[in-house]
């Protein structure tokens, strides 16, 4: 019902909205312009708007657009700062969730002992959360006066953000079982004695493709392997789409290595302020709100650029 309220209620205003500017230009011939002159004003915007949202719309038309998405994070090079910022990176894709009222579920987190994270996988559910978040995968450079450098020097560091839609049915994907190697271990990290006494952690490795995923947020290996089997089926989707699509395919053939030279987005905090998307040269300045999850103007460019939507003429 989200999903459908989102095309629909766009359409309601601006239908209503554009219904009362021929009235307000009857009164404006009888009374006068500048009596309605800024009711008009106001009907156009709110119509605008409206239309803008319904743009947004039509480039989620991708075939797993609408699906929830898998977003797996992973710190490159830069040492402890990498760890630190893909933690960063961790908060912000969730406060950007926050924003627009989905849900987030973690399905494995590796902490750093000296601080953030070696990786994490996170689900978040929401309609067209795939369709949104699809535009941050690639290699995430953060530029920065280190908090862990006792001389307080500049330092850059890399972190990989790989997103994944969840497959509703994965029959539709096939995978044979003989092609998958699957172990089982002791879960890592904070969570109690059982988290470190039992075998309820599972590897997944599927052989053809060499692509791997690894589930231990659940106390059940049951539970764990079912997770586990979901994401391999949304990873092995997401390479036949690549496969199909000549600029997703170069998107993860670009993504290489997590270092200098393969970012797709840097975040300058020193010595001046900016996050600038490369793919597009989308620019903000209030770096904070960024790393607060304010990236729809990211992710609207990225996909005006990418062939998936057209820019509007404005009036």
């Amino acid at each position: 019902m989200k999903a459908a309220k989102a095309v629909v209620d766009p359409i309601e205003r601006a239908t209503k909205a554009l219904e009362e500017v021929p009235l307000l230009l009857e009164m404006a011939a009888d009374e006068g312009l500048e009596l309605v002159e800024d009711d008009v004003e106001k009907a156009l915007a709110v119509a605008d708007e409206a239309v803008d949202k319904l743009e947004f719309q039509v480039m989620l038309g991708g075939p797993s657009d609408s699906s929830n998405a898998f977003v797996q994070i992973t710190a490159g090079a830069g040492g402890v700062d990498a760890c630190d910022w893909a933690g960063m990176l961790l908060r912000m894709y969730a406060r950007w969730a926050e924003r627009h009222d989905f849900s987030v579920e973690e399905i494995e987190v590796m902490d750093e002992p000296e601080g953030g994270i070696r990786s994490a996988i996170v689900k978040i559910d929401g309609p067209y959360a795939f369709g949104h978040l699809k535009a941050e995968t690639g290699v995430h450079r953060l530029v920065r006066i280190s908090p862990f450098d006792s001389q307080a020097r500049r330092q850059t560091a890399f972190a990989s953000v790989d997103v994944t839609p969840e497959v509703d049915d994965a029959g539709q994907i096939e995978i044979r079982e003989e092609d998958v190697k699957i172990d089982t271990m002791r879960a890592g990290g904070a969570g109690g004695q059982h988290v470190n006494k039992t075998e309820s952690a599972v590897r997944m490795t599927h052989i053809p493709t060499g692509v791997v995923v690894r589930c231990q947020n659940e106390r059940s290996q049951h539970k764990n392997r079912a997770m586990a089997w979901k994401m391999l089926a949304a990873k092995l989707r997401r390479l036949e789409e690549a496969k199909r699509d000549a600029e997703l395919a170069k998107m993860y053939g670009d993504k290489g290595e997590i270092a200098f030279g393969s970012q797709i987005r840097s975040y300058v905090l020193h010595p001046y302020q900016m996050v600038k998307d490369h793919r597009t040269n989308h620019e903000m300045g209030n770096t904070q709100a960024v790393l607060d999850g304010d990236l729809d103007g990211f992710i609207a460019e990225y996909l005006r650029r990418s062939g998936t939507g057209m820019k509007r003429a404005k009036a």
